[in-house]
């Protein structure tokens, strides 16, 4: 499929198109390789409509997680352009869930100085003052220690209190968490809140045989049967990978999912949905 112009050529699988990728990660993310620059770059060279940069809100980035400097690459989005080479760009962030309860990095870690070195008034937490600017986060399980012995009722509360945090918009590549939970109960409990469920086209790589095919293709045709909004998404960590969905298409395509449940299929879409989940608003001007 050619992903600028929507045509599908011989061979290609699904005849329609997915021009937004709301999960990608910059150098940031500290085992990626490209600039924001760079990815948006490739973003308008495959005629996206929508980059959405989601880099790691995570101890995988740095070992002093309570010293705001290690993250202030989210603090000063701002000054990116909204529309940048044509391409709308989306401030985002990929936050761990790190606990049963639902809670994500950096709640817990009290904050005292700016990253000039100058002590707040009052104390803040590293997540509040990180996210305070972002339009949107992907909630995602990296490390599943904290889950093992867990009971399903648990992890599937898990998912649903992350769900709950006002910025979070999808979550993130629950097919390869390594974590079960009811897949049902958190769909639904998405769908109630106009929250969308990750299609990592990454979780897919590795072909048909393995298990996170098979799960995220369960979660799929759940999505698929109960009307829930999903997000297809690269997870690209070098600028070449962004727009590139073509294992995401594969499995979609095999279970004939319906194309108005694909939330990232164009801008209009998305920023509809992301409105109707609280999140923020961008249509104004759009």
């Amino acid at each position: 499929m050619n992903i600028r112009d929507g045509h599908a050529g011989q061979g290609d699988l699904m005849p329609y198109l997915l021009s937004c990728d709301i999960h990608t990660h910059t150098m940031f993310s500290a085992h990626a390789y490209s600039t924001i620059e760079e990815n948006i770059y490739w973003a308008a060279e495959r005629g996206l409509q929508v980059l959405g940069s989601a880099d790691h809100l995570s101890s995988m980035v740095t070992p002093c997680p309570n010293d705001l400097r290690s993250f202030q690459f989210f603090i000063n989005q701002d000054i990116w352009p909204r529309i940048w080479s044509g391409v709308l760009v989306l401030r985002g962030a990929e936050a761990d869930i790190v606990s049963l309860d639902g809670s994500l990095f950096g709640e817990d870690i009290p904050v005292s100085l700016n990253i000039a070195g100058d002590s707040y008034s009052r104390e803040h937490s590293l997540f509040d003052l990180v996210t305070r600017n972002l339009d949107y986060l992907v909630a995602s399980v990296h490390n599943p220690q904290f889950a093992e012995g867990a009971t399903l009722a648990e992890t599937t509360e898990m998912y649903i209190n992350a769900l709950e945090h006002p910025k979070v918009f999808m979550l993130g590549h629950a097919g390869r968490s390594g974590v079960p939970f009811d897949i049902d109960e958190v769909l639904l409990a998405a769908k109630a809140k106009h929250k969308i469920i990750e299609i990592n086209n990454h979780s897919l790589e590795h072909g048909a045989d393995t298990e996170h095919w098979a799960v995220c293709r369960k979660i799929a045709e759940r999505c698929a049967e109960l009307g829930v909004g999903i997000g297809v998404s690269t997870d690209a960590h070098i600028g070449m990978a962004i727009g590139k969905l073509d294992h995401a298409r594969k499995m979609l395509d095999e279970i004939h999912f319906p194309l108005d449940l694909i939330v990232t299929r164009d801008r209009e879409t998305l920023l509809r949905e992301m409105a109707a989940a609280g999140v923020c608003d961008l249509r104004k001007g759009m």
